[in-house]
């Protein structure tokens, strides 16, 4: 008994020793972050990125679940900042996270960013490097408890140890007998301080290596998995602590009930299990979700997104293209869910916020990234806006990336909803489905833009027949033209231009005797599409003439005669 007094004596006077201005118990802070009041069966969980700056797929992915299951029940859905890594820190990451997640209607209810200490927002602070001291008073209650101790091992050694374990063929880390720091004196660590020798604070792990915890995953069910039996570092040489350590006390503290990651951290979850239990704290649930696959045409199989090879996995690049938020919405939940398809499509007027989401439906294989369907989901969804929902998403895409463009293409509002309601096919039986995403869009319409210098050269479609034959067709035409004429006083017109000039103005006729002609009606008004857009392939012709106005269409014509 002695022994185990003399032993947690040393332990208490260890804490003492390392961290001798803290002051504050586990209980202060118990105390000061209670738990929640919120519905029951609501839900709080988080996005927790690094603030590197990049934000990819991954990230929407799994904040668009995490905002669901929060928001379905009445729950927070909030924002930390894990910035424990100095060297990978991005200055305006945090706003840049906050707009790219608003961008796509994603919206936080407290966290980083938002102003700690604000009404709504009392459990922070949201940064991890601001909670220091916090974490700090969990390592003391640790070490005074015999779970942590100070490693003064220098990186020459570790990996000297590394190596000994690699040409051995064992399991390689700080542990069992390779823990060279777990055992040292009360006295023996006094004297290393003293000697100005740098340490860090590690677990002294409880694990063995023929244990075994039974983990129960949200979304991939049952899974077993070994005990965790390395000292893993708990708090680096600045005092800064781990990811491992600072995120268990953070999620504990700011009362998180589920944790939605990417599937990569499931090798994590004996460390975090570990560390849950020895901090007396009830882990959340955890639901490690699908990696995103793509299909490789080069081996014929599936493969993970790439940052390297993959451009489509920044989320940057849906944001510079200008898709649409809602569209990406549509298209992750039919990934994260297996039923919101055949939901969607059988309540398509329904707000996508109603569909009842599960984590239960969440795909527990790899969700296969088809840029196709998305595209396909997008012609759809972009259909059924109004032309003035339309004008209004494209006007602020373009006025944040073609400022100068913009005040062209938005310079005669009516002119722009007449070009809408023509693409979208407003008014017709059956809605047209020609845009993707803002980018697309303006190809689509460029024609109907004139723009001084190179920004005017747009690459035109070839005339099938020469320059006697075009020049004769675009005098003609000018010279019948009255803008008055409905369209078919103005197509009857393009068939006397075809019989003036030896073209069939009856299709019958030219399928019948085509050896008698030059061609037929259609290619005379493929000549006079041309000459006024550029292109041989076009929407309704004379609805163009009567969107764009008669002097740029006469001015077009001029200028290619």
């Amino acid at each position: 008994m002695d022994n185990i007094n003399n032993r947690n004596n040393d332990f208490q006077k260890l804490a003492d020793l390392l961290f001798p201005d803290v002051v504050n118990t586990p209980d202060y802070y118990e105390e000061k972050y209670p738990y929640r009041k919120l519905p029951s069966k609501a839900e709080v969980t988080r996005m927790a990125p690094s603030p590197t700056g990049f934000m990819h797929l991954g990230n929407l992915y799994s904040a668009l679940a995490d905002e669901r299951i929060a928001h379905k029940k009445g729950g927070v859905f909030y924002l930390r900042i894990e910035d424990t890594d100095e060297k990978r820190k991005v200055d305006g990451a945090v706003e840049t996270i906050i707009n790219v997640m608003r961008y796509f209607n994603i919206e936080f209810d407290e966290g980083a960013g938002f102003g700690d200490g604000t009404e709504g927002n009392t459990y922070g602070p949201y940064f991890q490097r601001q909670r220091v001291e916090i974490y700090h008073t969990y390592v003391k209650d640790l070490v005074a408890k015999g779970l942590a101790y100070p490693c003064f091992c220098t990186e020459e050694e570790l990996e000297k140890t590394r190596q000994k374990q690699d040409a051995d063929k064992i399991l390689t880390g700080y542990y069992g007998e390779y823990a060279t720091c777990r055992n040292l004196s009360f006295d023996e660590i006094q004297e290393n301080i003293k000697a100005g020798k740098e340490y860090v604070i590690r677990l002294r792990s409880q694990g063995s290596p023929d244990g075994e915890i039974i983990f129960k995953d949200s979304i991939k069910g049952e899974v077993k998995l070994p005990e965790n039996i390395h000292d893993i570092v708990l708090l680096k040489k600045d005092g800064v602590p781990t990811y491992h350590f600072a995120h268990a006390i953070d999620d504990h503290l700011m009362r998180t009930t589920m944790v939605i990651r990417g599937g990569e951290w499931l090798a994590s979850v004996p460390i975090h299990y570990e560390l849950f239990h020895i901090l007396g704290f009830k882990m959340p649930a955890y639901g490690h979700t699908a990696l995103l696959m793509k299909f490789d045409e080069e081996t014929g199989g599936k493969r993970k997104l790439s940052k390297r090879k993959d451009p489509e996995l920044s989320l940057d690049y849906y944001r510079k293209d200008g898709y649409h938020p809602y569209c990406m919405k549509v298209y992750l939940l039919t990934l994260l869910n297996s039923n919101f398809e055949e939901w969607h499509e059988k309540f398509p007027d329904k707000d996508i916020n109603e569909f009842p989401f599960s984590v239960g439906k969440m795909s527990q294989s790899g969700a296969l990234f088809d840029k196709d369907k998305l595209h396909n989901i997008c012609k759809n969804e972009l259909s059924a806006l109004s032309e003035h929902e339309m004008y209004d998403f494209l006007y602020g895409w373009a006025s944040e990336h073609e400022p100068e463009k913009c005040k062209t293409w938005f310079a005669d509002k009516e002119k722009m909803l007449g070009i809408l309601r023509l693409y979208m096919g407003i008014g017709m039986k059956r809605r047209r489905k020609d845009f993707i995403y803002a980018r697309q869009v303006f190809e689509l319409i460029s024609y109907f833009f004139d723009f001084e210098g190179e920004e005017g050269q747009q690459e035109k479609d070839p005339f099938r027949f020469g320059n006697d034959i075009v020049k004769d067709v675009l005098d003609e035409y000018l010279a019948s033209y009255n803008h008055n004429d409905d369209n078919s006083e103005w197509f009857n017109k393009l068939k006397n231009i075809a019989d003036k000039f030896g073209f069939a103005s009856d299709m019958k006729a030219y399928k019948k005797e085509p050896e008698k002609y030059k061609g037929n009606v259609s290619d005379i008004a493929e000549i006079i599409r041309i000459a006024i857009t550029g292109r041989a392939n076009t929407p309704d012709l004379w609805a163009i003439v009567h969107v764009m106005g008669e002097e740029q269409m006469a001015g077009r014509i001029k200028e290619i005669i």
